[in-house]
């Protein structure tokens, strides 16, 4: 299973055209989603409003060479490695979906264009990266989802309370789960059964949902958050810190030693 091209013994049912077209419709629904999502927050707007805003503000001119430094760190720092959230559970997390998506979807485009028909011979580590990406998305997602999602109880809602922002993290672990499941009951050769179609059925749409509900859900924060992360620190490193305010002062004295005043507003 692991080192079996599921899309290449599709081919046999299946048109290979049919299949990269429907690849390249997906790739046009994210760009059309963001856009519509671009056009309606006016977030993009907004953030090159702030960044022109910033520079008015700005104590320090960065160098060439300083913004390409600063790029640089954040690159390796804050995107490619989720430093800002810390060493914690929520990272771990957040690295196997990242990594495990980006593993799940190069892997399907390579086997899907290069190597779909029948008579290809798939190199062994393509259905390998596929495999090893939806693990991957499945255990981080789940993850994240069953142990490290916000509260709901806190806010007085259900457990079980799903609503349009949920629809990503949702449709991307569905669409890794049933691809597994859909590839191991392809490898057992059922013949006659019909169980590896009916999840290939829930694989086609869990992508269709999850690639054409871009505009409703938060795909589109994978494209804004390197930007957002990147601009942030632009603004640290040439001191107009995204038009803040400075940190306040901190207390001469607190904690346990602190002087307090006796009361007097009772």
């Amino acid at each position: 299973m692991l080192s079996t091209n599921p899309f290449s013994i599709l081919a046999e049912t299946v048109s290979p055209i049919f299949m990269q077209s429907f690849v390249i419709v997906m790739a046009i629904l994210v760009v059309a989603g963001t856009l519509l999502d671009i056009i309606h927050k006016k977030n993009v707007k907004y953030f090159f409003n702030n960044a022109k805003k910033a520079k008015l503000s700005a104590t320090k001119t960065l160098s060439t060479g300083e913004k390409i430094s600063v790029i640089s760190k954040t690159i390796v720092s804050d995107i490619a490695t989720t430093s800002e959230l810390g060493a914690g559970k929520r990272r771990a997390a957040h690295l196997l979906g990242m990594y495990g998506t980006i593993l799940f979807w190069v892997g399907s485009v390579i086997m899907i264009f290069c190597y779909v028909t029948p008579s290809s011979d798939t190199s062994s580590v393509w259905p390998i990266i596929w495999h090893a990406g939806a693990i991957m998305t499945v255990l981080g997602g789940c993850w994240f989802w069953f142990f490290l999602r916000v509260d709901v109880y806190s806010e007085a809602q259900p457990w079980y309370r799903i609503i349009k922002a949920d629809l990503f993290v949702l449709a991307l672990i569905a669409s890794s789960l049933f691809g597994l499941i859909w590839s191991y009951l392809q490898s057992l050769d059922l013949n006659d059964r019909w169980d590896d179609k009916v999840f290939l059925v829930l694989y086609i749409i869990s992508n269709l949902v999850l690639f054409g509900g871009v505009y409703w859900s938060k795909f589109a924060h994978m494209f804004y958050k390197p930007g957002a992360a990147i601009q942030k620190n632009l603004a640290e490193a040439d001191g107009s810190r995204d038009n803040l305010p400075p940190p306040a002062d901190a207390p001469k004295k607190f904690g346990l030693g602190i002087e307090r005043e006796a009361p007097k507003h009772y």
